[in-house]
């Protein structure tokens, strides 16, 4: 009997598999730490770019107490919060939240007329109406369009989601954002970083001995992962190549981008939907959502119908996505998702290694703050995550066995400034 040859969908499949290993082996993903932890140790020396030490130098006591104005100034979304502290034992409560979109008129105001108009929608959760403020002349401070309320720190994404968890967990040193695209913060001890990271500041204030530092995940491991050619393609079409290097191999809008990358080769040469691409997926590139891929991922309806008229309504085309393609698209995404799962652990093991490298640490584990709709939302990555980081701690001597537990911390933007704020208001009273 004769042996039918593989059509070529299923050679280029075996082409595909070939540069993403499906389960990347243990002592790989170790020895990925360590080169990543020396990436790290040397920017904390020399970059002007990563591993920046914010103006917060304190964790919360978790005594802090009060109800505090929380805002999220994202790239198309203003996201507003109301925000209860009632101490670690009861936790905090959002009260009130509003988000408004933040499109393209509002990106053109200029100098003070952006704040007016984030006065306006501040002014519509306090359930006051808000003056314009008008432009001042000289360099006295700009008032909030006239409201009651005062700015008391600014902080990043992952900081603030550092301080959100570590109200309510004292073991919290971590946190990490993991959605569109990726960051993480750490609190370290000063006497680690260059002096020079600190500018014309004091390295510290008298009583500090630790402060908040922005790691810029995103920007490591350029020469340390290894990558594809449809990495290669992506860096070299994105507008900052090299850029984010970590951030194009893990994050929810590359997932979406390096899959439509496959599906447009496979249909050209391999004959994925029959050699029709789908007009979408050939016009521009990040037109596939990273959330439809998660749906397709775990699709288990009969002949996987439900993935194919979704497919079919995000991507019009006079031909209707067959059971085969999804097989393909499914195979393709189970890949892409399991090596994101796999290169974010080494990033959490290798940042708390190095945590565990600058200092002592007393508490029998390690807690992880994580935010983003990827860490917190894709079916299974966080629980993969964590399997994947359980694994790599016990097979690394180096490490020692203090337990890393990642947590799920939503909404933690507003709740991060919130804290933030009432850690300064403290200070300020005291």
């Amino acid at each position: 009997m004769s042996v039918p040859h593989p059509t070529p969908l299923e050679l280029f499949s075996q082409e595909v598999r070939s540069e993403f290993e499906q389960q990347p082996q243990i002592e790989d993903l170790l020895a990925l730490s360590r080169k990543l932890q020396a990436e790290f140790r040397q920017h904390m020396v020399s970059s002007p770019q990563s591993m920046l030490p914010s103006f917060n130098y304190e964790l919360p006591t978790g005594q802090e107490q009060g109800t505090y104005l929380g805002l999220e100034v994202g790239g198309s979304n203003l996201r507003m919060a109301l925000v209860e502290l009632n101490g670690r034992d009861l936790g905090m409560r959002i009260q009130r939240m509003m988000c408004s979109s933040i499109d393209a008129t509002i990106r053109q105001l200029k100098e003070h007329h952006f704040f007016d108009w984030m006065a306006e929608r501040i002014g519509g959760l306090l359930g006051v109406e808000a003056e314009p403020s008008g432009c001042t002349e000289d360099k006295t401070p700009l008032p909030m369009a006239k409201l009651n309320v005062r700015l008391d720190a600014i902080i990043n994404d992952s900081s603030s989601a550092l301080l959100a968890r570590a109200y309510l967990d004292p073991a919290t040193r971590l946190a990490a954002i993991l959605g569109t695209g990726m960051n993480a913060a750490i609190h370290i001890p000063i006497v680690t970083l260059d002096p020079s990271k600190f500018g014309s500041r004091s390295s510290s204030p008298v009583t500090s001995t630790h402060v908040l530092t922005n790691t810029e995940l995103s920007m490591f491991g350029k020469t340390i992962f290894p990558i594809t050619r449809w990495d290669s393609l992506l860096n070299a079409t994105h507008t900052l190549p090299d850029y984010q290097p970590f951030e194009y191999l893990v994050a929810g809008k590359y997932i979406g981008e390096i899959v439509r990358l496959i599906m447009v080769e496979a249909t050209q040469k391999a004959g994925l939907f029959d050699g029709l691409l789908p007009p979408s997926l050939g016009t521009k590139p990040y037109t596939v959502d990273t959330e439809d891929l998660a749906f397709i991922d775990i699709d288990t309806s009969n002949e996987f119908v439900a993935s194919r008229a979704l497919f079919h309504q995000r991507h019009p085309s006079p031909r209707l996505p067959s059971e085969k393609d999804i097989i393909y698209i499914k195979d393709v995404v189970s890949r892409i998702s399991t090596r994101s799962i796999a290169y974010f652990a080494v990033g959490i093991h290798a940042l708390t290694a190095l945590l565990r490298r600058l200092e002592t640490i007393e508490k029998d584990h390690i807690t992880i703050g994580c935010d983003g709709s990827i860490i917190n939302k894709y079916p299974g990555y966080m629980e993969r995550a964590q399997a994947t980081l359980d694994q790599m701690i016990q097979s690394d001597h180096i490490q020692g066995k203090t337990r890393v537990i990642l947590k799920r911390t939503t909404d933690s933007a507003v709740l991060g400034a919130a804290v933030a704020a009432a850690m300064a208001a403290t200070v300020t009273v005291s």
